[in-house]
């Protein structure tokens, strides 16, 4: 039980955002573009070859390296004896460890990460579902690491 929940929620989050980046594509393609709330959010199809606003662009195989050293480090701290772990922290380096293998799929699969979502309410490069929990979990985990760091876990 203690391996079966991290793998199945890490498959669910990846198949959500495989399954959303498969819309994009579908739907977003022909078009590029679609309104969703007028001012805040539109579906923007995105063919991102680097990072955010396209840094690095090109750098397939860095980012595929990274990824795997991030993966490789995350699975090391997620089954490390849990001194200071809570669940908290444990579900938010699942998080990051779904969107960074969603993200990973993409690369792997076409060299470059389907992106959809643009916010129009900032500068804000347009992105996905393995970006929010890349992004959501890190801050998460951050928020745990400032704010509770060496605490024991408590029950």
């Amino acid at each position: 039980m203690f391996v079966f929940l991290p793998i199945l929620f890490v498959a669910l989050l990846v198949a959500a955002d495989q399954f959303t980046k498969s819309l994009a594509v579908r739907y977003l393609l022909p078009v590029d573009s679609l309104p969703f709330v007028p001012g805040l959010f539109d579906f923007t199809y995105v063919e991102n070859q680097g990072a955010a606003y396209g840094l690095l662009e090109g750098g397939r195989w860095f980012f595929l390296i990274i990824t795997a050293v991030v993966m490789v480090f995350i699975g090391y701290f997620y089954f490390k004896p849990p001194s200071s772990k809570t669940k908290l922290s444990r579900a938010a380096m699942v998080v990051i460890f779904a969107g960074a293998l969603g993200n990973a799929v993409d690369r792997l699969r076409n060299g470059y990460v389907v992106d959809f979502i643009h916010t129009l309410f900032i500068n804000f490069p347009v992105f996905n579902v393995a970006d929010i929990c890349v992004v959501c979990g890190t801050i998460l985990l951050a928020i745990l690491v400032v704010f509770y760091g060496d605490k024991p876990a408590t029950k």
